[in-house]
């Protein structure tokens, strides 16, 4: 009843009116670049699952963080794979590990950066678990929370501006959470992993973290990504528990969820756009099959239009310089 009169196409006809009228937009700063830091080697190791990622040795790990902030990328997430493991993750917690050496040569050299840092066992663990388990392979809830929040402090300690639990123990953010504050660091947020499925789209990082499980599987702690009724009770228990940010993962497959976190939390809503997501935006690009650039604008921007605030991407150098 409305045709003639209300024509759509009036305010897409050129560029000019399409900027005009975007509805979202992606910006710079809405992006979170992960690095893999890599204690013992020399110079940087290319991820053959990831193109054009890398694992960087610690004396380097400035070299990436100097690319991206001059694309203005401001915010990074560490990763670190350590030279010794253990049944308990124990170098985690080092003070002398990985990360807590390299926060501080990050945090002096780029003091506008802020430093995210991945709490989580299984990189640490020789058995690629983000747990501890029993004699039985069965991976024990509350007695992996004193080796998570040990790492926690270690980080803190270091300087890091943001912890980021990803191991899906129930109640390990109120225990990380605690833990900061006892040691004097109750102004530090947590971002909590806390819809992370046991997703097919998480084989490329395996291989970059050197933290595939050597038994079994995650799925008795990540969750089921069928269900989206109790994506929103675990969002609720990380919120209840003292999680200032809550992170949904995968991101493509989880669209839905992120507008479900955002619809129901008043608080900053993080997705991450993993390396499965990655991997095949660069299969497919380097078979000529997409535009490379085309598709991850688009891809950043449905993230970001369901919701989220804060990205978690690869591809954020890559997109900073295109945005």
């Amino acid at each position: 009843m409305f045709f003639p009169i209300k024509r759509q196409r009036r305010l897409r006809k050129d560029d000019r009116f399409r900027k005009i009228f975007r509805e979202t937009r992606v910006f710079p700063e809405n992006l979170v670049y992960p690095i893999f830091i890599e204690e013992g080697i020399k110079d940087s190791t290319p991820i053959a699952a990831m193109p054009g990622q890398f694992r960087w040795p610690v004396e380097k790990a400035d070299v990436p963080v100097a690319e991206a902030i001059k694309a203005g990328i401001t915010s990074f997430l560490l990763f670190g794979i350590p030279q010794k493991k253990d049944k308990f993750g124990l170098s985690a917690s080092d003070p002398d590990g990985v990360i807590p050496t390299v926060i501080p040569m990050l945090k002096h050299r780029f003091p506008q950066a802020i430093i995210i840092t991945d709490v989580c066992l299984c990189a640490y663990t020789d058995h690629g678990h983000c747990g501890i388990p029993d004699v039985t392979g069965k991976i024990l809830n509350d007695e992996t929370f004193p080796y998570l929040s040990h790492m926690a402090v270690a980080h803190a300690k270091a300087g890091a501006d943001i912890i980021a639990p990803s191991d899906m123990m129930d109640g390990r953010v109120a225990a990380i959470r605690s833990s900061l504050d006892i040691e004097g660091f109750p102004e530090i947020p947590i971002m909590s992993y806390s819809v992370k499925s046991a997703s097919a789209f998480y084989g490329p990082f395996r291989e970059a973290a050197d933290c595939a499980p050597k038994f079994g599987d995650r799925r008795t702690y990540q969750m089921d990504f069928s269900n989206s009724r109790e994506a929103l009770l675990e969002m609720n228990l990380d919120f209840e528990e003292g999680a200032d940010i809550l992170m949904v993962k995968p991101a493509l497959p989880s669209l839905d969820l992120i507008k479900q976190a955002r619809d129901n939390f008043n608080c900053p809503i993080a997705a991450y756009q993993v390396s499965g997501e990655y991997s095949m935006i660069k299969a497919a690009s380097a078979n000529g099959w997409i535009d490379e650039k085309s598709v991850i604008l688009e891809t950043l921007t449905s993230i970001k239009r369901a919701g989220a605030d804060l990205i978690i991407t690869y591809f954020a150098p890559q997109a900073a310089g295109w945005l």
